[in-house]
C-alpha cells in the first residue's frame, strides 16, 4: 500500500453536436437543381453530392456541447426578431464554378447577394458574442454539386435555378462512412427584414 489517496474518475466530457445554419431546400428544389447540372457534374469527372445533400450554409457553427443547443437557438431568435414576416429569400443558381482549394464544384449566383451577407454578419456577430466559435470566413452562397473533381474547368452557365425560402434551420452534421447524413434541429422564420432583402 503507497498510501496515496484514491483518484477519483475524471469528469464525462459532454457530448457535442456539429451544427450549422443553412437554408435549406425541399426536394423539388432538389430535383431542379440536379437536373440543371447534372451534365456538368459528369464531366467534372467528381463524385456527385447526392441530391439529398444539397443546402445553402449560412454559418458553420462547429462542434457545440449539448447543454448549449437551446442557448444557440436563443441567439440566433434574438437575431431574427419577430413581427410580421419580410417575405421570401430568392437564391438565383446561375453558373457553375470550380473551387480548387477543396477541388468542389459548386452551383452559384452569377452576382453577390448583399443583403443576404449582411444578415448573415449579424448572426456571425451574434453568435461569437455569445461565445460560440462560427467560422469567420467570408460567406459566398453557393450549393456543393460534385466532390474530388478531377477535370475542372472554368466557370459554366447553367440552366438557371431560383431557389426560394421563407425559413432557414439550424442542421446538425454527422459523418459516417458512406459520408455526411444532415438533419434539421430547428427551424426559424425569416422576420428579419436584413436577412430577407435580396
Amino acid at each position: 500500500m503507497t498510501g496515496e489517496a484514491p483518484r477519483s474518475p475524471a469528469p464525462a466530457r459532454e457530448r457535442t453536436r456539429r451544427l450549422f445554419l443553412a437554408l435549406w431546400p425541399d426536394a423539388s428544389m432538389r430535383e431542379q437543381l440536379a437536373h440543371s447540372v447534372r451534365k456538368g457534374v459528369r464531366s467534372s469527372g467528381g463524385r456527385r453530392v447526392p441530391e439529398a445533400n444539397y443546402h445553402i450554409t449560412l454559418v458553420f457553427i462547429g462542434a457545440v456541447p449539448e447543454g448549449r443547443v437551446a442557448e444557440l437557438g436563443v441567439v440566433v431568435r434574438a437575431v431574427i426578431g419577430t413581427g410580421t414576416g419580410a417575405g421570401p429569400i430568392e437564391v438565383p443558381l446561375q453558373e457553375l464554378a470550380y473551387w480548387p482549394g477543396p477541388r468542389v464544384l459548386c452551383a452559384v449566383p452569377s452576382a453577390p447577394l448583399v443583403g443576404l451577407a449582411g444578415g448573415v454578419g449579424g448572426l456571425l456577430e451574434a453568435l461569437a458574442a455569445a461565445a460560440f466559435a462560427p467560422d469567420l470566413k467570408l460567406f459566398r452562397p453557393h450549393v456543393t454539386v460534385a466532390r474530388k473533381v478531377m477535370r475542372p474547368s472554368a466557370s459554366a452557365p447553367l440552366h438557371p435555378v431560383l431557389w426560394r425560402f421563407d425559413e432557414f434551420a439550424l442542421i446538425e452534421s454527422r459523418t459516417l462512412e458512406a459520408g455526411p447524413v444532415y438533419s434539421v434541429v430547428e427551424t426559424y422564420p425569416l422576420f428579419c427584414r436584413t436577412l430577407a432583402a435580396k
